[in-house]
This record gives structure tokens, sequence and C-alpha cells, in this order.
């Protein structure tokens, strides 16, 4: 199982296995039942989670029905207990929308949800991040996760997200990180090759890795930098069965 979902991570265009994953997935589930994890965001419980990586495959990673993965599991459980979003009103703009979140937020009540991507077919919008197509301050709340490793200039995507946030706006920016992590974040627009691109910055469609100083090029923008620990107030148990990240700090940022 692990080959195989690495190899069709390694050499299925996104697009396509955003159409049709999900599918393979539902017959996945079945065979996958039990009571051991669960899923917070669907509320599913298996004997154990699928394996996913395109290189290393992480075990028990992969939920077979909702296709979240142990990030999107920490965040649904931060916003649940460390937010208002599933009961305040607000305008929200999911960037390279997940799967396992585009249905649930958009069935919110409370929420103006608007998907958007470059060239995902199941967002609302087609929309290039170097230039939102918003209106200044006219956006409550942002998701851009695993996004700005793989775009040109992160710094001109960072201003327009804060040019579109409304004054106390604010944003969730997760990206990848590759240990032992390097001090500062190391890019190189020389390197075109897939195969150096892998070596240079940990998959082939990556144009920068980052180091520790994430936080700080984050604010360089303007924002304000949140780094959100509910990793740490969790308790054993909840982090076995819900199959959580060792260790994950949640990038908050507020206009």
């Amino acid at each position: 199982m692990k080959f195989i979902i690495s190899f069709f991570l390694r050499h299925v265009p996104r697009k396509y296995l955003q159409l049709f994953s999900h599918i393979a997935m539902r017959i996945m589930a079945f065979f996958y039942r039990g009571n051991k994890v669960e899923c917070p965001v669907c509320e599913s419980h298996f004997r154990k989670f699928l394996p996913y990586g395109r290189l290393s495959s992480r075990s028990n990673a992969l939920c077979p029905k909702c296709l979240s993965l142990e990030r999107h599991r920490l965040i649904w459980l931060y916003l649940r207990r460390k937010t208002d979003f599933f009961s305040k009103e607000a305008r929200m703009l999911h960037v390279a929308p997940e799967l396992c979140f585009m249905n649930r937020f958009e069935a919110l009540e409370n929420l103006d949800y608007i998907s958007a991507d470059i060239e995902s077919p199941l967002a609302k919008v087609k929309m290039d991040i170097h230039e939102i197509p918003f209106e200044d301050n006219s956006i409550d709340i942002i998701f851009c996760n695993h996004v700005l490793e793989h775009v040109d200039d992160d710094m001109k995507a960072l201003s327009e997200m804060k040019r579109v946030l409304k004054p106390g706006g604010w944003a969730i920016l997760q990206v990848p990180f590759f240990y032992p992590l390097p001090e500062s974040t190391y890019e190189d627009q020389t390197i075109i090759d897939p195969k150096e691109r892998e070596k240079a910055f940990g998959q082939d469609d990556h144009v920068r890795m980052y180091g520790k100083d994430y936080a700080k090029r984050l604010a360089s923008s303007g924002l304000q930098v949140h780094e959100e620990r509910i990793i740490d107030e969790l308790s054993a148990d909840e982090k076995s069965r819900y199959a959580l990240p060792d260790s994950e700090i949640i990038y908050r940022v507020v206009k």
C-alpha cells in the first residue's frame, strides 16, 4: 500500500488526484474498519489510517474516508477548541483547498466560503495567488496551507493576502518542514530540473525550503504572527487516537 500511494503521488497530476482519489479511498475505508483511531474531521473510526508520502511514506497518516492527514486533523481540533471559526460570520478564502475541508466549510451557514486554485477543477475561482482577484480589506479568513513553497514569489503572495484581509482578519499558513531545519530559508531560482529541486527543496515541485526563520519571514510582510502550539496541550491518548504529528506549530497570522 505504501508503494502504491507513493507511486500515484509522484506520477499522477494533482488535479486528477483531487477528482478521483476519494473514490478509491471509499473502497479502502471498508477494509480499514475498526476503532483504534478516529478522524475528528469526518468523525470516522478505523483500525488504522493509510500510509502517505511521496518518498518515505508515513504510516497511519491518511484518513480513507475524508483524506485528512495529520496536519488537517490538528488544524480541525485547533479550530474547534481555540477559535470561533464554526460560529462567527465570516468571508473565507481557501487557497488550494484540501478535499477533507471543502464540503464541510461549504456547508457552514456562518461562512461565505470561496475556494480558489490555479489549476484545481474543484475550486470555485481560478486564481494566481500573486494576483488575488478580490478587493482590499474584503476577506475575514484565509487558509493557504502547503502552498507558499510552490509559488515563485512567496513575499508577493503574502503581500496579496495581507491586502485582501480585513483589519483583524487572520490566516493559517502552514508549510512543510524538512529536518534538520536549516537556519534560513533556502531558495535558488536557477534550479529548475525536477530531480535537482527534489534534492534541494525536498520535493520536485517545491521552489524553496523553509527554515527556522519562517515566522520572521511571515512577519516581514507586516502581518502579526502567532505560533499556536495546541499539540502541546493534547494528551498522549488524544495524539494517538487522532494520529497527530509529534510536533507541529500552527502559524496563524493577523492583519
